[in-house]
């Protein structure tokens, strides 16, 4: 017998605002015991400027959950906490690995509850903290959205927060578009399987589109060296002034160092939807595609293996990681089409149009991690070579952590090279085209010419390719090297 196909309110999934809140994330705690927690969101910024939050934090009593009661309650008080924890951790000159009670009996409590680990994540982040500008226009129009917290008041961390919110709203409606789908592949209704296909791959399009408009209002530099700091998790922040982790101290005197990674869009529970209900295989970085896993069908649409993106369902809401564990269950798509392949031409282009939108959409993820991370972090390096140490030796923190010359020739241990994964998360995306021309399109690989041209002037000065570039990513630790990577080099 068929597995019954997942019912969204079962989860807590919109099908108008796929995972973000059906329910508008509430902008202020309505009891009033919680307005100290209140008071210190207010002044954030200023508490961490002034570098005067981590003793508003330790004089700040231990609070009950007990006034917390609805699920927009328990989500903002996630919210804030995260905030406050991570601006207490990173927020002096060399970073604190406790975080006090005050912060964290409540926090482990509502993590608790929440089914997440008590981390800044994507959720705490993104889907949980925004408003409309206008509550009666369209939340998936990012001209129209507001960010609730930040570290630093800037526009640019709240624009980078809010182009992942407004991609969250519009690609919410294809969740219900892709279980009806799968619906109909399970009845034999080719004509509508195509048809949401099309719908599915126009609004890929349109995701791609937003996410393109990162540069508007987020500079690169200001985020590489202010805002990711923030962001940073505990897990392999050796180099950054976390070597064991972070205790959280609920109050018992039992606590214990733990690594905890920091948000990714890998946490993005939409994006991982995207994967599953096309039949998309995620391998872990370096390990080549088998022909024992291309022979094993029914592997197709179950849990991968253990991996990176396999790992970030940890750090979802408890409802939404099984939603997409539910989803691999009855998955069906990419069979359903490669059943008819040589009888359902349109079928096929269909379902090769929405793997060639998605690849385009890590194309595009790959172009932007290459400007506000790879290129910043060889700035950074290079500035650092001509400053005294001295200078820059008095601040400890995830944004100066790959000064180090000695750091250069470490490889992290408990993370993915950055580019290659990337890459291989966006080649991995072409592999089940169906169409011959189709593989041709999406397995091609771009190349750059002239690099060394007269009219462009001296070349850059390279550094050896034995000596990779090791840099701290919010969810693990990434090597970069020379010869991937770059703003037009994929």
């Amino acid at each position: 017998m068929k597995q019954p196909i997942p019912l969204l309110s079962d989860y807590g999934i919109s099908p108008t605002h796929g995972f973000l809140p059906d329910v508008l994330p509430l902008t202020r705690l309505p009891d009033p015991y919680y307005t100290k927690w209140e008071s210190i969101a207010s002044n954030l910024q200023g508490l961490i400027l002034s570098k005067r939050l981590r003793g508003v934090i330790d004089r700040l009593p231990v609070l009950s959950t007990i006034g917390l009661e609805h699920d927009a309650e328990w989500r903002r008080a996630y919210m804030l906490l995260t905030f406050f924890a991570h601006g207490y951790i990173w927020g002096g000159d060399t970073p604190c690995d406790r975080v006090p009670a005050s912060i964290s009996a409540p926090l482990l409590n509502i993590c608790h509850r929440l089914e997440i680990p008590p981390v800044s994540t994507y959720a705490a982040s993104v889907l949980w903290n925004f408003k409309p500008l206008f509550v009666d226009e369209h939340i998936d129009d990012l001209d129209n959205l507001a960010t609730l917290v930040t570290f630093t008041g800037s526009l640019d961390e709240s624009w980078f927060y809010l182009v992942s919110v407004a991609i969250e709203a519009r690609g919410g409606p294809i969740i219900t578009l892709m279980l009806t789908a799968v619906a109909a592949a399970r009845d034999g209704d080719s004509a509508t399987v195509t048809r949401c296909l099309h719908a599915f791959a126009e609004r890929l399009d349109d995701l791609g589109e937003l996410l393109r408009r990162m540069h508007e209002n987020c500079d690169p530099g200001f985020f590489y060296r202010r805002i990711r700091t923030y962001l940073a998790g505990s897990k392999n922040m050796a180099e950054a002034g976390l070597p064991h982790g972070v205790i959280y101290d609920d109050g018992s005197g039992d606590s214990e160092y733990v690594q905890y990674s920091g948000p990714s869009n890998a946490q993005s529970s939409l994006i991982q939807f995207f994967d599953i209900i096309l039949g998309i295989e995620h391998r872990p970085t370096g390990e080549k595609a088998t022909s024992a896993s291309e022979s094993e069908r029914e592997g197709r649409s179950t849990a991968p293996k253990h991996n990176f993106i396999r790992d970030m369902r940890r750090y979802m809401p408890g409802p939404h990681a099984r939603f997409l564990n539910d989803v691999s269950s009855v998955a069906n798509i990419r069979e359903f089409v490669e059943e008819r392949r040589d009888t359902d031409t349109p079928l096929s282009i269909a379902y090769d149009a929405c793997l060639a939108m998605l690849r385009t959409f890590r194309d595009i993820h790959i172009a932007i991690v290459t400007r506000y991370i790879v290129l910043p972090s060889r700035e950074n390096r290079a500035r650092s070579r001509s400053r005294s140490p001295e200078a820059v030796r008095h601040r400890q923190n995830l944004a100066t952590a790959s000064r180090h010359e000695a750091y250069k020739k470490v490889k992290g241990t408990g993370g993915t090279a950055l580019i290659p994964f990337l890459k291989q998360a966006r080649d991995e995306t072409g592999e089940p085209a169906v169409e011959e021309w189709a593989k041709r399109f999406m397995s091609r690989q771009t190349k750059v010419s002239g690099q060394n041209d007269f009219f462009l002037g001296k070349a850059e000065e390279q550094v050896p390719l034995n000596e990779p570039i090791v840099e701290h990513g919010l969810a693990g630790t990434w090597s970069m090297d020379e010869d991937v990577g770059g703003i037009c080099h994929y």
